[in-house]
């Protein structure tokens, strides 16, 4: 059966080359005679794996030796709370509320103290970003908080918050590792890994070590739920208790990957815009389809995009998954099609997207 391109905003793709490794390590993982899947934690083999594929990140994303790296179950949405618990000694924190999951933090982060929506793109339905260099943050905020790539909406922060004394944290879900990053410009990073970096199942937190050993405001360090905790769970390097050991494992396979046969993430950003450029151009050389998106802040990662009616857009996206294009149907909160062109779609899959939307534009004109 020949594999589809699979345009889901998550778990989505996973480089070919990296599922032809896991498969022929699948039984017998460097001759320690079992999978990775059912090696203990504490096992020689799995040890290197985690020592590995930290060390991995900190070359492909050039994590500076003050940050921990730590892996997390709950995903992205876990760490919604895991912040404010951690983080918001003051009580308060600035929200730059710019989509759906950017709103949940803030939404999360209110049960622990107040939650500042500094900013918010609402009013144009989350169709840009608000200027960050315009926006009159709180001077006594824990920190600053932003979702850096909308998955549902489709945009992206060209430029971050940068206040002196106030971290910024921010969700990377699903843009990290699809170009270079300036980690020393937050405080935290975190991001659920099923969109660029492995199966679902697991968030990475990078973290500035002059943040941990905090809490929220009225509560001790110790208070927080060991499960919750940055600092007893990178202080254990992740092995508190069992992690998400299939995860990890693979996340080391795509950064050996992203290093060694992409060339690291300034390469791999070319590739990445070479690819949203060719769809854009497509959406802006005719009238069929709409990308409502401001052109500033247009996503690399999630492009979306609507036909004349949502029967058009119901009937587009069935004739492409007959084609082999999957997953294009838009969120429900917008509705239209959404195509996640994440690190592991192949630019062939966009030119050949491309036509079958003209195609179907000339049948349905």
């Amino acid at each position: 059966m020949a594999r589809v391109y699979n345009f889901s905003a998550g778990p989505s793709m996973l480089p070919e080359a990296v599922l032809r490794r896991a498969q022929a390590e699948m039984l017998d993982y460097q001759g320690s005679g079992q999978s990775v899947m059912e090696m203990s934690h504490r096992s020689k083999w799995f040890d290197a794996i985690a020592v590995n594929t930290e060390a991995a990140i900190r070359r492909v994303l050039n994590v500076p030796d003050n940050y921990k790296i730590g892996f997390f179950q709950g995903g992205a949405t876990q760490q919604f709370a895991m912040v404010p618990l951690n983080f918001m000694t003051t009580g308060k924190a600035d929200y730059l509320v710019t989509g759906n999951f950017s709103k949940k933090a803030a939404e999360e982060a209110a049960k622990f103290g107040t939650a500042n929506i500094v900013a918010s793109s609402k009013d144009k339905n989350f169709t840009y970003i608000p200027d960050v260099n315009a926006i009159n943050y709180d001077k006594d905020a824990s920190y600053i908080h932003i979702c850096q790539n909308n998955t549902i909406f489709g945009t992206k922060f060209k430029e971050v918050p940068q206040v002196d004394g106030v971290p910024l944290v921010a969700d990377m879900s699903s843009m990290i590792c699809s170009e270079p990053v300036d980690v020393s410009k937050y405080g935290c990073i975190y991001f659920g890994v099923q969109k660029n970096i492995a199966p679902a199942g697991m968030a990475i937190a990078i973290v500035r070590e002059d943040l941990l050993g905090q809490s929220a405001k009225g509560m001790t360090p110790e208070q927080i739920p060991t499960m919750m905790n940055y600092t007893t769970l990178l202080n254990a390097d992740s092995m508190y208790n069992t992690p998400p050991c299939w995860c990890i494992y693979m996340t080391g396979l795509v950064m050996d990957y992203l290093e060694h046969d992409i060339g690291g993430l300034a390469e791999m950003k070319k590739i990445n815009e070479a690819k949203a450029k060719v769809l854009y151009d497509y959406l802006d050389s005719q009238d069929f389809y709409t990308n409502p998106v401001q052109h500033a802040y247009r996503s690399m990662m999630n492009v979306t995009f609507t036909s004349p009616s949502a029967e058009l857009d119901k009937a587009f996206c069935a004739a492409a998954a007959e084609a082999g294009f999957v997953n294009l149907k838009g969120h429900r909160l917008v509705g239209g099609m959404r195509a996640s062109i994440y690190n592991a779609m192949p630019p062939k899959a966009i030119d050949e997207l491309v036509q079958f939307m003209e195609k179907f534009r000339k049948e349905n004109q």
